[in-house]
Order: structure tokens, then C-alpha cells, then sequence
């Protein structure tokens, strides 16, 4: 049983200090109208990889906000809809990006294409959607972040059919 615990604290601890990346796991409201049309509302569900190997590194060296890095997540609603992706992203300290200090508070755009099957849920005319996402985290002592996400899924006019979803969600984020 001692070995058990060192075990579980040697993982949280080793993953707060090496981390190379995030595991993100979101809930949140899928298929928000602003317009006032109909929907489909359903519960949202998030998993993600956020890897930290830059793929496109862009602009000054003194600046990261051109870093570009990838992740792969999958997402499904509560109507049986599910949408396997992956992309890009980068992340920038608001406070660097505003007043020169840094803060706890971290801006996240990302872009990703994926397959999505519409299950019970939204039909989005096609199989191959893209997703666009802007996220504000803030980031905890341990590391951990929590975050708000405002995401849109569509297939780019690459069909007849192009309605969209709009998802807005909270997430915890835990370094790996």
C-alpha cells in the first residue's frame, strides 16, 4: 500500500515539473444560437491533446506567439454526435501580450479539421469539418489551468449543406 501512494505522488508530482504538454478535458452547451433560430441542443464533451513540440516557429525569437504547436483531441454531444481531430494551436500570456508581465491568465486560438459523424445529433452536411476555437485559461500554481472556450464547427462550404454549430465550454487542463 506505501508503494501505491509513492507511486500516485511520484506521477503528480513528476507531472507538474516535466510536463511537455496539456490533457484537456472539456464539458460545456453545444449548438448556442444567437439569432434566436431553432437548435439542437445537447451536452458537449471534450478530450484533447495539447502536444509541446512547436511545429512553425514565427516571428522575433524573443516572442512566442508565433509558435505553432499541435493536438489531437475527439468530441461528442449527448445526441451521439462525435468529431475525431487534430490541428494547431498556440498559446499566449495576456499579461505579456498587453502590459509586458507575465500572468496566469493564457490565450489559446486553435484550428483543427477533422471527421465528424452527426449521430442524433446536428447535421453538418459533410464528414470533414473544421473547427475553430478561441479558449482564455488561467493557469494555477500546480500547473493545472481551467479555461473558457468558445468554439465553431463547419465544413467550410465544402458541401451544399453548411449550417455550423456554435459550442461554448469550460475545461480543466492537466500537464503531462
Amino acid at each position: 500500500m506505501t508503494f501505491i501512494r509513492f507511486l500516485i505522488v511520484v506521477f503528480f508530482v513528476s507531472n507538474s515539473i516535466f510536463a511537455r504538454g496539456y490533457d484537456v478535458f472539456g464539458i460545456g452547451y453545444y449548438d448556442v444560437k444567437f439569432d434566436g433560430s431553432s437548435t439542437n441542443k445537447a451536452t458537449y464533451f471534450r478530450y484533447e491533446r495539447r502536444f509541446d513540440k512547436v511545429l512553425v516557429d514565427i516571428g522575433p525569437e524573443e516572442d512566442n506567439y508565433f509558435y505553432l504547436k499541435p493536438f489531437a483531441g475527439i468530441e461528442a454531444t449527448s445526441k451521439s454526435s462525435y468529431y475525431i481531430l487534430g490541428g494547431i494551436y498556440l498559446e499566449d500570456n495576456l499579461g505579456q501580450l498587453f502590459i509586458g508581465d507575465r500572468s496566469n491568465f493564457i490565450f489559446i486560438p486553435s484550428f483543427g479539421a477533422g471527421y465528424y459523424d452527426d449521430g442524433n445529433g446536428n447535421k453538418l452536411g459533410s464528414k470533414i469539418e473544421f473547427r475553430t476555437a478561441f479558449e482564455i485559461s488561467y493557469e494555477m500554481q500546480n500547473k493545472n489551468r481551467i479555461g473558457l472556450s468558445f468554439s465553431h464547427i463547419s465544413n467550410s462550404n465544402i458541401s451544399n449543406t453548411n449550417p455550423g454549430v456554435e459550442i461554448i465550454s469550460l475545461s480543466y487542463q492537466i500537464p503531462y
